[in-house]
């Protein structure tokens, strides 16, 4: 898997403080961006955000390349409808290898699983080419091709979307490979906005509890040391 943020709002957090003045300065906008400094847009930010006014963090947007994931994941991902995306089209690309598919953590544990895994890739692969020498055009021969068929992927989500997306999608008991997308996408837009996404993360981050009642991972001050540090 590699992501990568490509783009972000400029200076996003100057950005969204003067969201946050906007509605109680008589200035206007342009006028209070060109005089909030970091260390004060950090201050309104939190204040704003405090008071429950998020609004104000979604004129930030951040657009990601991510790549090499399986079909799985992007099924999840576009659950997050408040997000734009632009997927690779297996109407155009050809799926051209028994390698291009992405493996289980809990597969790659197991020997045996492991080849049960892959000889049923190789089927797939095989007949997906046989299906392509005999005719059939990409549109349908993908109909033989699984979720674990690698993708690419070009998504943008303003901030607040993403913190609800880390929310969900950061948790010990989301699907490993998205939670794992979702760790890295974390850890990349604290380094340009570290106010705005301070106490992103799971649930239990920011509650200091964990919501999910007996279906906790059990793992709490664990998972807060991770996201906090």
């Amino acid at each position: 898997m590699l992501v990568k943020l490509l783009r972000c709002t400029p200076d996003p957090e100057l950005l969204c403080a003067a969201a946050a003045l906007t509605s109680t300065r008589p200035e206007g906008a342009s006028e209070l961006f060109e005089t909030i400094d970091s260390k004060k847009a950090a201050k309104v930010i939190k204040n704003v955000t405090g008071y429950g006014h998020v609004s104000i963090i979604e004129h930030a947007t951040f657009t990601f390349s991510v790549e090499g994931v399986s079909r799985a994941l992007t099924h999840q991902l576009v659950r997050h409808r408040l997000a734009s995306f632009t997927q690779q089209s297996q109407r155009y690309v050809p799926y051209d290898s028994n390698a291009h598919y992405v493996v289980p953590i809990s597969v790659e544990a197991s020997k045996e699983a492991s080849r049960e895994f892959g000889e049923a890739m190789e089927k797939i692969s095989g007949t997906y080419r046989r299906l392509i020498d005999l005719g059939i055009p990409l549109e349908d021969a993908r109909y033989v091709l699984p979720n674990a068929a690698k993708t690419n992927v070009l998504l943008t989500m303003n901030a607040r979307e993403l913190k609800h997306f880390f929310k969900v999608r950061c948790c010990e008991r989301a699907q490993w490979e998205i939670r794992e997308l979702a760790t890295e996408m974390l850890r990349q837009v604290k380094e340009v906005a570290p106010t705005i996404f301070k106490d992103a993360g799971p649930e239990c981050v920011e509650l200091d509890y964990c919501p999910e009642g007996a279906l906790t991972c059990g793992r709490i001050e664990e998972v807060q040391k991770k996201f906090r540090t």
